[in-house]
């Protein structure tokens, strides 16, 4: 079974929200006092790959730092950063989504806005911005698994 996920860091370096899209068709978003390692382990329960844009240098080593949980030990990763870049498709995940098309509701978000809108609903008690955030997260991770797909059928003749 396969897993996409992201997450979104505070200005602090606090993970914020996990977001898993799992390949059984389930969606979470760990968000607050629910980023935990035990809470992402036991949606990852069953996943053999994780995949991630950007993961192996971003999201893998923060989720170590922060939960002490070191996913590369109990999973396949797959950066598909590193896919994009055999596909001459640079840039970061919004940026490559831009040049094959793939769109995205959260559109004009990216991650410095996540950090203000994490804020704006920590410090404000915004809903508004936490509800942008958690959409903006739900974009990044269900286009991973978008990405791939067409990642794949760039491979075909």
């Amino acid at each position: 079974m396969k897993a996409y996920l992201d997450i979104e860091t505070s200005l602090l370096g606090e993970i914020t929200v996990i977001g898993v899209y799992r390949s059984d068709e389930r969606f979470f978003q760990l968000v607050d006092d629910e980023v935990t390692g035990s809470n992402l382990m036991s949606i990852l329960d069953g996943v053999e790959t994780v995949y991630t844009y950007n993961g192996s240098r971003f999201d893998l080593p923060v989720i170590r730092a922060v939960l002490g949980v070191d996913l590369f030990q109990h999973f396949r990763s797959h950066d598909l950063m590193y896919d994009c870049w055999r596909n001459n498709l640079f840039g970061g995940l919004k940026r490559v989504e831009e040049q094959l098309g793939i769109p995205r509701q959260s559109k004009g978000i990216d991650g410095a806005d996540a950090m203000y809108l994490w804020e704006k609903y920590k410090c404000l008690g915004d809903e508004k911005a936490l509800n942008a955030l958690l959409l903006y997260n739900r974009d990044d991770v269900l286009n991973l698994c978008v990405l791939e797909s067409r990642l794949e059928q760039m491979k075909k003749p």
